[in-house]
């Protein structure tokens, strides 16, 4: 079945290929029906693929194998991690063009196939990037990917705040791929190879670590974690949420991010991690502070947000941390937990975003406090919105909740309470908002802050604020919350992902006591948090000029945004370095 790894890709670049080219003369529906197919079938094919997985296939395309231990061919691996993710952003794919069936008013220019043809090439891009087996076809993709995010996120390119947005996104995540080519020039450089395989091994034949390690080792995760929008390089992610359409922040939060971090975990197992590379001490010291260090501006930035796309951007960063604190423990049970901590994570935020869009197309706003008891209405979207907050808090027996809890035992001690506090910050802020927005709980707030974005007069992706919200845009938030439960509630499908990511029958991942103990923890604070900001919000707003510095971070300026990358590259590269010097 590895010659069939090809098709992952190629089949949603020919889908968006006939779109674009027959696109002026289908119908809408017609063209939607053709996206969603081709969606649907790499899905199928990425789960098929996975479930075929072991042992893990290669296959080198267009018959470019090695000769003599040497190879030029673009190889793609498929193993569990990388369907995984492939399956993962098919999934998603679907799920966002089913939720945006009819949903844009009227297609630019007329175009009835340009959306859906935008989404297929960004789901290619994203499985290309996790199936790919050499480090500069991994780069070709991952700047597919990014490139189709950019108009993707400016796709309301009429709009002066998209395209600034979109700008954003673009500078930022460029110079990150500018970074990781640089990387990859000087590990060709050193070991003539671009099969990461191959350039490990090169690595460990030429000897200990040295600075030309360090340094591509810096310059190859600094575009990853840009990608994947570790502090200090995701002041990105929140404007550019602000301005994307509903469907396209459903894929940047639910599964673009995490790929992100995939690739951290992927390059660091394959290229640098044997005695050539960056010894592991100084691995987990790196993604361990820059994880603790981005879990707590997520959570901090997450709390005082009005903009609600801000807000669950914010949330994303400040579980990002927690995925990289993961990554960087470096052990099987770690890996186990953040594989289904994402699988969690991705159906509930993509379910968050796709309730919120709801409410920007029915009120024309995203503001938490113009929209207070406007959407008591919204029944249906309230009870969707509240399981999925309390599903971010770890609340068993939600995937994230499972993930939560394996990655609590597999990290232990302070970084416990870290994981616990970050959870229940985040979703503590999403039940505020449900209070407020759903249920008008509590006085109606004022204007506190006069530099945030506040959400007011944005204006809705359909022409017409709805006055019916469509069954799909709530059918499919619900379906996304139920695959979040099902990854931590069917029995069979933890020990599945962990076979599939780490390899191993036994000590598979499972709920615990304490776990259990701690995702009821981190639910009840949550929901304390969220009572006391509805009852008694003066009391937890005493703090908010103390976060004032933090939050003027995100200025708005690229050239402010650019500085904490190079910063960030600094940072990383300083924490890698005391191993090489002690080699």
């Amino acid at each position: 079945m590895h010659h069939l790894l090809p098709v992952l890709v190629a089949a949603p670049l020919l889908g968006a290929t006939l779109l674009v080219a027959g696109g002026r003369h289908l119908s809408r529906v017609a063209a939607e029906t053709v996206g969603c197919v081709f969606a649907a079938g790499t899905a199928g094919l990425a789960t098929l693929l996975l479930i075929n997985s072991s042992p893990p296939m290669t296959d080198w395309v267009g018959g470019w194998t090695p000769k003599g231990g040497e190879s030029v061919g673009i190889v793609l691996v498929g193993d569990g991690p990388g369907l995984g993710m492939a399956a993962l952003a098919s999934l998603l794919t679907v799920a966002a063009l089913a939720y945006s069936w009819h949903y844009f008013d009227e297609p630019p220019r007329r175009h009835a196939g340009s959306f859906p043809a935008l989404m297929l090439l960004f789901q290619g891009g994203m499985c290309g990037f996790a199936i790919a087996g050499d480090l500069f076809d991994a780069f070709v993709f991952f700047e597919l990917m990014s490139v189709v995010a950019y108009t993707l996120t400016g796709h309301r390119v009429e709009e002066p705040k998209a395209v600034q947005g979109a700008l954003s996104f673009g500078v930022l995540n460029s110079l990150g791929a500018y970074a990781m080519l640089m990387g990859i020039g000087l590990l060709y450089a050193r070991t003539g190879e671009l099969a990461m395989a191959k350039i490990g091994q090169g690595l460990d034949r030429h000897g200990g670590p040295d600075a030309l390690t360090l340094a591509a080792f810096a310059l190859v995760l600094t575009g990853l974690l840009v990608k994947a929008a570790a502090v200090p390089f995701h002041f990105w992610l929140p404007d550019a949420h602000a301005v994307a359409p509903t469907p396209v922040c459903m894929l940047l939060s639910g599964v673009m991010v995490e790929l992100g971090a995939y690739g951290v975990w992927r390059i660091y197992r394959t290229v640098f991690s044997g005695p050539g590379g960056i010894p592991a001490s100084d691995v987990e010291r790196a993604l361990v502070v820059l994880g603790v260090l981005t879990g707590l501006v997520g959570a901090v930035m997450c709390w005082y947000q009005r903009h609600i796309k801000r807000l669950l951007a914010y949330s994303t960063v400040a579980h990002m941390g927690l995925f990289l604190i993961g990554i960087g423990i470096l052990s099987p049970e770690a890996d186990d937990g953040v594989a289904l901590y994402i699988l969690g994570h991705a159906g509930v935020k993509a379910a968050l975003f796709a309730c919120t869009g709801v409410l920007l197309d029915r009120y024309g706003s995203v503001d938490e406090h113009a929209l207070h008891g406007r959407a008591r209405e919204l029944r249906g979207v309230a009870v969707l919105y509240v399981v999925g907050a309390l599903s971010l808090a770890g609340l068993p027996p939600f995937g994230t909740g499972l993930g939560k809890a394996v990655l609590e035992e597999s990290v232990g001690g302070p970084l416990t309470v870290l994981f616990v506090a970050v959870s229940a910050v985040t979703a503590g802020a999403l039940l505020r908002v449900a209070a407020r927005v759903f249920f008008g709980l509590g006085p109606r707030p004022g204007n506190e802050s006069s530099y945030e974005t506040t959400g007011i007069g944005e204006d809705p992706e359909t022409r017409h604020r709805l006055s019916r919200v469509p069954d799909t845009m709530t059918a499919v938030p619900a379906l996304l919350l139920v695959a979040s439960l099902a990854v931590g509630a069917v029995p069979g499908f933890a020990t599945a992902i962990g076979n599939a990511v780490s390899g191993r029958a036994a000590a598979s991942p499972h709920w615990t006591l304490t776990g259990v103990l701690l995702g009821l923890t981190s639910t009840l604070l949550a929901l304390g948090l969220a009572t006391l900001a509805v009852t008694r919000p003066k009391l937890l707003d005493a703090a908010r000029s103390w976060t004032a510095p933090l939050r003027r971070l995100q200025s708005g300026h690229i050239g402010d945004y650019v500085a904490w990358m190079l910063m960030g590259t600094t940072l990383l590269a300083a924490l890698a370095l005391p191993g090489i010097l002690n080699g």
